[in-house]
């Protein structure tokens, strides 16, 4: 029990991670961090999995890429600007509904979904953070909560419909459009930090997938 409480607070934090990496400009105190050695340990201990080697050291070449740039908080503020907060057509905006609906209109379906899953599992949005459900930041940190609300299930029978319910939330609201959007930010993200950190997110679902799945 032990064992599954920690591998799921791993799992959360990684998320959540993600989720306040897509939601906001990084300030000079993240890349702080970003360069410290707390974040090289935890790269390193993520590439201990094989699937993850390749997307991680993507992700450290930006990092090392990010270290050497001038500007670098000023800089990479301009591409959150550019690919997040802009148009379809220059940006890679992070919202499912333009890329699971054929309107390209924000606040779909997905939208819709998400409001579903926030009312049935009663985990709300953070009131700070004034995007529609079908954000990106939204999901990831949605998907953080219901990992730990398994941690605290009564039962056997309700951890295991819990971990279930992750499977399927991966499968309909993030599976279903991250590679396609992470194809888009590779193509706007000249830079390539948010590039790598996308790809970074697509490896992880992919293998969070095979974990919850038993393979």
């Amino acid at each position: 029990m032990q064992d599954f409480i920690a591998i799921n607070e791993q799992r959360a934090e990684f998320y959540w991670w993600m989720s306040s990496l897509f939601a906001n400009e990084l300030t000079e105190e993240n890349l702080s961090h970003y360069h410290g050695a707390e974040m090289f340990n935890y790269l390193s201990n993520l590439a201990l999995t094989p699937e993850l080697v390749s997307p991680v050291a993507l992700f450290k070449d930006a990092l090392a890429k990010l270290k050497r740039r001038d500007d670098a908080q000023l800089e990479l503020a301009a591409d959150f600007c550019g690919l997040f907060l802009s148009t379809p057509k220059t940006g890679a905006l992070p919202y499912a509904s333009l890329y699971l609906c054929e309107s390209g209109l924000l606040n779909e379906k997905p939208a819709q979904d998400m409001a579903a899953w926030m009312e049935k599992y009663q985990i709300a949005q953070r009131k700070e953070f004034n995007e529609p459900g079908d954000h990106l930041a939204v999901i990831l940190d949605f998907m953080g909560n219901l990992i730990i609300l398994a941690n605290s299930a009564s039962t056997d029978e309700k951890r295991e419909a819990l971990m279930l319910e992750q499977t399927v939330f991966i499968t309909d609201m993030m599976a279903s459009w991250l590679p396609t959007f992470t194809d888009t930010v590779k193509r706007q993200d000249k830079f390539g930090f948010y590039h790598a950190a996308a790809a970074l997110l697509v490896g992880f679902i992919q293998l969070d997938t095979q974990f919850l799945k038993g393979e």
